[in-house]
């Protein structure tokens, strides 16, 4: 690994390789090789790189209905608009300004957000363990006002994201507390950085496999200011088009050129490669994934994407933000895949999931390391991780590496298999990888999901309904996040409020032979 004088690091070597021909950019890259007399790269061999999951499309009448619903809801809004529209819509005192709402966001945020708000920002008032409790809202003006109701309800907690199920670091937490104080109040790169913090970067490479690695007190933040530092003039990234927000924020902060390929779909992005690699000018292509999609349920085809980036020379950035906890060890998507760490530039990740605090981390080689705090703003302007914080991280690190945190690994995988085929049997649609503890169970229907939401309350079964503009306008879903801390009896009370749910709303909308096992994925290698 080498650094540039361009402002910018070299995430690996990138020896100037030419394509072989093909599909759009075949011209251009046939001039390429003969000028340069290079042979040609041959088209990447995909016998061994297959990948199977559950994405089931939406047929076309669940597609139609459902955006009829939509159209329907939005005229009726804008009839309502017109003929009673309520003194908040109105903007005073604005003349010369540019308007603080756009339209469709006031007439959206008004006539069909509120009057579902209240299955969205529950308030809880408990740790998110297997169970949880919420704290019950109610309304007496549709939604302008919520009140609580003085009641919690107890539920099965199918909406947090504490994979492994780690509840201890009382004890570190507190001595953190008393030897450094609750914050340090400053950036890591002047007077925010402890002895605790080296100790979990050090333990961090040490567990992930790599040479070093560095901790930022905020998880969005880290890709959000870290991949400005890592993509310089010259620089093109190709990005999937279902990566989180921070991701395309970091993006867009970086100021270079993106372009998207379809979610997982190494045929499209091997094509996108090509192309650029036959333009010859980009200095480096950076491939930017997640390892566990949050949306979707689906892991990233790794063994793909990294054969394609020793194939053509590019570039590999993972968020692993959800992605801990999965493989044989629990190291994440790359232990999940078989994939050695050190294959992928930079790995990144987030400690407010499987590691239940808060933060995130970049690991790597040491030159990417030291790059990142030189030239990364979260290093050298944002605050600093709190120690309470890195010690319960730290404590939550050191369980998962001990047999204790690699049985609750295995007991998330055997929770994980258990509540998609049980879903799949079903006959409701599922989408993701066996492997993923993010199970989405699509409903099409915005207004089902709400009644989804609101019955799965009722039964005890606290869970995250996802419409519109989270998702695509007919791909309203249910989100269900397992964890090892479930118990069977948590998953079959929540399977049996999910079955009686799909009975009474009609969410049988699956296709599939065999009560729904798992097709390969078209979208996969």
């Amino acid at each position: 690994m080498s650094l540039k004088t361009n402002g910018s690091i070299n995430l690996s070597n990138t020896s100037s390789r030419k394509c072989k021909p093909c599909d759009d950019g075949e011209i251009l890259q046939r001039r390429a090789c003969e000028s340069t007399k290079t042979p040609p790269v041959r088209p990447l061999d995909r016998s061994a790189l297959g990948s199977e999951g559950s994405f089931e499309r939406c047929s076309r009448l669940t597609a139609l209905l459902t955006r009829l619903g939509f159209y329907l809801l939005i005229f009726l809004g804008q009839l309502n608009q017109l003929l009673f529209s309520p003194k908040v819509s109105k903007e005073r005192n604005r003349e010369g300004y540019a308007p603080l709402y756009r339209s469709f966001d006031q007439l959206y945020s008004r006539y069909l957000y509120r009057r579902v708000r209240h299955c969205f920002n529950r308030p809880v008032c408990s740790a998110p363990d297997a169970e949880i409790t919420l704290m019950e809202r109610s309304s007496r003006d549709y939604n302008w006002n919520l009140r609580f109701t003085g009641r919690e309800l107890q539920c099965v907690n199918l909406g947090s994201y504490n994979y492994v199920g780690y509840r201890g670091g009382k004890d570190e937490v507190e001595a953190a507390a008393r030897s450094y104080g609750l914050v340090l109040s400053s950036p890591r790169a002047e007077l925010g950085s402890c002895a605790l913090h080296e100790l979990l970067e050090n333990e961090l490479a040490e567990f992930f496999g790599v040479e070093a690695a560095v901790v930022v007190g905020n998880g969005f933040l880290t890709n959000m200011l870290t991949l400005p530092a890592l993509l310089g003039p010259g620089s093109l990234a190709l990005s999937d088009a279902s990566n989180h927000t921070s991701l395309v924020l970091g993006l867009r902060l970086a100021r270079v050129p993106v372009r998207v390929f379809r979610h997982n779909d190494m045929r499209h992005l091997e094509r996108l490669a090509r192309q650029a690699r036959a333009e010859g000018r980009w200095r480096k292509i950076v491939i930017v994934m997640e390892g566990i999609y949050s949306m979707e349920g689906s892991l990233a085809a790794l063994p793909a994407a990294i054969a394609l980036k020793k194939q053509l020379g590019l570039h590999l950035y993972i968020d692993e933000a959800h992605s801990i906890g999965l493989g044989p060890r629990g190291r994440g998507a790359t232990d999940a895949c078989g994939v050695s760490p050190r294959d992928v530039d930079a790995l990144m990740g987030t400690f407010s999931k499987s590691f239940p605090g808060a933060g995130g981390y970049i690991a790597g080689s040491a030159a990417l390391v030291r790059w990142v705090r030189a030239h990364g703003a979260a290093h050298a302007y944002a605050q600093a991780m709190p120690p309470p914080v890195a010690a319960q991280v730290l404590s939550a690190l050191r369980d998962l590496r001990a047999p204790a945190g690699q049985a609750r690994v295995a007991a998330l995988r055997d929770n994980t298999r258990y509540f998609r085929a049980r879903l799949q049997a079903m006959g409701v649609v599922v989408h993701g990888h066996p492997q993923s503890p993010v199970v989405p169970m699509l409903i099409y229907s915005s207004s089902k999901m709400i009644a989804c939401v609101e019955q799965l309350t009722a039964a005890g079964v606290a869970a995250a309904g996802v419409a519109f503009p989270a998702t695509p306008l007919y791909q309203a879903r249910m989100r269900f996040c397992l964890s090892a801390a479930h118990t069977r009896e948590h998953l079959d009370t929540a399977l049996a409020a999910i079955e009686a749910a799909a009975d009474e709303l009609g969410l049988r909308y699956s296709r599939q032979p065999d009560n729904g096992a798992p097709m390969t994925n078209a979208q996969s290698v």
